[in-house]
């Protein structure tokens, strides 16, 4: 049962009931009053938690702003791209539901705090003085009444009467005060059902604002978050190929270390230890150096370092190489020793020693001493080689297997994923690739070979070729345009080199991808979507000539060129490419037959093809061969970019010669003659994609992601000529030796300081100041101070 009303009429009664009835209401707005107060109290640390809430979220989005994924190799994956722009989307999406959290503190202050506050302070104060009056009066008139009814009789009539007047005047008072009292004590109790709840009401309001916004930022987010999830299953499978790539390379290694080594520009590497003579009293001491030797020049370069002291490397040393002793063993207290003597420091040998009498030997090989070794196999000849060729039986087999699959498997789930029995799979390749029996094999109606065990023998035969569907020849070339580009023009590279494919190969890939693409169409059934097919037959259709985890690291962009070819099928394989694209020139000058001979900078690019999409080369002459260095993507000096965009080209196709560049319009420029004193093409200048084609370098700008600009042909300009924001100088020293091979380029020595290093429009190479001669450095020789 809930209060008693207060009636007005027991007001002159007073009764002891009507007290407790009074009391009882009294008790009520007192428990509500500290209900408010405890209320109030935590609402303020609500909004407190709210706000170190909206701090932390803030802090946490900061710091998904800033971080970025490093990756392995030259480029990113769209899909990688996607990842890695994922973090500032979620931090964008905390950074708006905090602007909303926000608003929502804001309203909690205003609508329920300050109304509560007010209500408290204002309706059940004034309720609390009234009772202090009330019971006060009470005192008041019940003293007086006591000490009137105490008068003597025997007093006079007048003052009797007197204090009677006072009385009754005084009681008229305390019943008026008592009125008013029993009317505000009823109208508070009435007024807090609103008053109170009303500020509840707004606030549980502005949550639901708050939660509504987060809903509708949510539903915003879900069509992004639908595809990063597909970015997300797509890079995983693409990792999931990759590792196992990885650890085949790794066991390899592991078999067999000294038939795997990478190409390099010198002739032999490795760490030596250097005996350094030191005063009589304190003897000789062993250093460690990294030595390097390249042949052709006779150079002989050593590095102090010590991975125990933080691996830090020291001054380099470059010296020309006069002769290279073995020392006898009799001759000095270790073994594996032998000496070399420079050409300025004739009868001065210095002793070396090598970590083993194989190594000692190689080194003696290298450096031309009299005991000689012979030299390593080759790793490239000892590829596999198999049976499967691309001759009639090929064409059979092939044609055969997709009959088959699309017969009997063409929605069954993990379709050439799920793979077959090896013993199976080499016992019907064997039977298909025997020209006796091949005809013979009905894999259509026959239920003696499982769809599985078919899809592997499909594969297996591809991987058996003695070159990839697609080349060593054209590998580098087709990786390109996955790296770098807009969608469209990756597909026209794509077409233009898949014509340039040899006609069997061509002719194969076309069945081979048209299969493909049916088994695309029946994704929902058995699952093989065209990321998923990519991840397949990337692999199986292209791969490396030499296998590093460099090229290893290559093997998503080999997925992406596989779906591409699945996706645009009929454009690649039944139109012809564009006439305004040439065939690619060769960045050799040598007979078809002849070893090629490279620059430094062709050296850097010599498996980058020369095509629309990708980017621009420079002729150059060839006289001198020298290693190529590792390709190094361009960009800052702080931070080197990936994504190239999209260039004009050199033509080789008839008629021009090669001081002719093609621009994106298919208009032939003689540079030559515009510029006669220069012996090689001008630069490509970056313009904004909207931007028409200028001659000013002023305007150029490299654009932010790999899309396809306009451009223009200007001469070779100085990274002066560059936006201010783009420039960035400081100093390198050199931590290999260089030997100019053009005007414009630098030659030095380990050591060198080069001064106001700024970034180069040429890729690879940045641009410097040594001995008062400013040129060209090649970017993966220096390291930045």
């Amino acid at each position: 049962m809930g209060l008693q009303p207060l009636e007005f009429s027991d007001c002159y009664l007073d009764s002891p009931w009507f007290r407790e009835r009074i009391r009882a209401h009294e008790a009520e707005l007192e428990k509500t009053n500290k209900f408010i107060k405890e209320l109030l109290k935590d609402g303020k640390n609500l909004i407190a938690a709210t706000k170190n809430l909206s701090l932390a979220q803030r802090k946490f989005a900061h710091s998904l702003r800033d971080f970025k994924f490093e990756f392995i190799g030259d480029a990113e994956t769209d899909d990688e791209r996607c990842i890695d722009a994922s973090l500032r989307e979620f931090s964008n999406f905390l950074r708006n539901l905090e602007e909303q959290r926000e608003i929502m503190a804001l309203s909690v202050t205003e609508t329920l705090i300050k109304p509560l506050e007010k209500f408290r302070k204002e309706k059940l104060g004034a309720v609390k003085e009234e009772k202090k009056k009330f019971d006060k009066e009470t005192e008041k008139n019940y003293s007086l009444l006591d000490k009137h009814l105490n008068l003597s009789a025997k007093k006079k009539d007048t003052h009797l009467q007197e204090a009677d007047i006072q009385v009754e005047q005084n009681r008229k008072h305390f019943y008026e005060l008592s009125l008013e009292y029993v009317c505000k004590l009823q109208e508070i109790q009435e007024r807090k059902k609103f008053e109170f709840v009303e500020p509840m009401l707004s606030f549980f309001q502005g949550m639901f604002t708050f939660y509504h916004q987060g809903h509708e930022l949510a539903k915003d987010f879900n069509h992004y978050k639908m595809e990063l999830q597909i970015n997300i299953q797509n890079t995983r499978n693409r990792f999931e190929g990759t590792r196992s790539e990885v650890e085949d390379l790794m066991n390899k290694i592991r078999q067999n270390p000294k038939e795997h080594k990478r190409a390099s520009q010198f002739a032999l590497e490795g760490y030596l230890y250097v005996q350094e003579k030191r005063p009589a009293p304190f003897g000789s001491s062993w250093v460690k150096h990294y030595c390097m030797y390249r042949k052709a020049a006779k150079k002989f370069t050593m590095i102090p370092f010590e991975h125990r002291s933080g691996g830090k490397i020291g001054d380099g040393e470059v010296f020309s190489l006069k002769e290279c002793t073995k020392r006898p063993t009799d001759s000095i207290d270790r073994r594996f020793c032998f000496d070399v003597e420079a050409a300025d420091r004739p009868g001065i040998p210095m002793t070396m020693q090598a970590f083993s009498e194989e190594e000692r030997k190689q080194w003696m090989e290298a450096l031309g001493g009299k005991e000689a070794l012979l030299p390593c196999l080759n790793r490239t000849s000892l590829r596999r080689e198999g049976g499967a060729q691309l001759d009639k039986i090929g064409f059979t087999i092939l044609r055969k297997c997709i009959r088959a699959v699309e017969t009997r498997g063409i929605n069954d789930q993990g379709l050439y994923r799920v793979v077959g029995v090896s013993s199976k799979v080499q016992r019907l390749l064997s039977v298909l690739m025997d020209a006796k029996t091949c005809n013979e094999v009905d894999l259509e109606n026959s239920l003696d070979w499982e769809v599985k065990t078919i899809t592997s023998a499909l594969k297996q035969y591809l991987r058996s070729l003695p070159e990839p569907l697609m080349t060593y020849d054209l590998h580098g070339e087709f990786i390109i345009p996955a790296k770098c580009g807009s969608p469209e023009s990756r597909v026209n590279a794509i077409h233009f080199l898949v014509h340039r494919l040899p006609e069997k190969n061509k002719e194969m890939l076309d069945i081979l991808v048209k299969h493909l693409t049916n088994v695309s169409n029946h994704a929902k059934q058995n699952l093989m979507t065209v990321a998923n097919l990519g991840v397949v037959f990337g692999p199986t259709l292209m791969r490396p000539q030499e296998e590093t985890v460099a090229a290893i690291m290559d093997l998503k962009f080999q997925n992406i060129v596989v779906e591409i070819l699945i996706e645009n099928h009929e454009k690649i394989f039944r139109t012809v490419p564009d006439a305004t694209l040439p065939e690619p020139v060769s960045m050799s000058t040598s007979p078809p037959n002849a070893p090629p001979r490279q620059s430094k900078r062709q050296g850097q690019r010599n498996k980058r093809p020369v095509a629309v999409y990708n980017l621009c080369l420079e002729l150059e002459d060839a006289d001198n061969p020298s290693p190529p260095k590792e390709d190094t993507p361009t960009g800052s000096l702080d931070s080197l970019s990936s994504h190239s965009p999209t260039p004009a080209i050199l033509s080789n196709s008839p008629g021009p010669e090669k001081n002719h560049l093609l621009t994106d319009g298919g208009e032939l420029v003689d540079w030559s003659s515009n510029h006669p004193s220069q012996t090689r093409p001008p630069m490509v200048q970056w313009l904004n994609p909207q931007s028409p084609a200028s001659l000013s370098a002023n305007t150029a700008a490299a654009p932010s992601s790999p899309v396809s600009p306009s451009f223009s042909l200007s001469p070779s300009a100085s990274v002066a000529d560059k936006p201010a924001e783009s420039v960035v100088s400081r100093k390198a020293r050199a931590v290999y030796p260089c030997e100019a091979e053009h005007s414009s380029e630098l030659s030095f020595e380990i050591g060198a300081v080069f001064e106001d290093v700024q970034t180069s429009r040429e890729p690879g190479w940045l641009e410097g100041t040594l001995n008062g001669k400013r040129g060209l450095i090649p970017q993966n020789y220096v390291k930045l101070l």
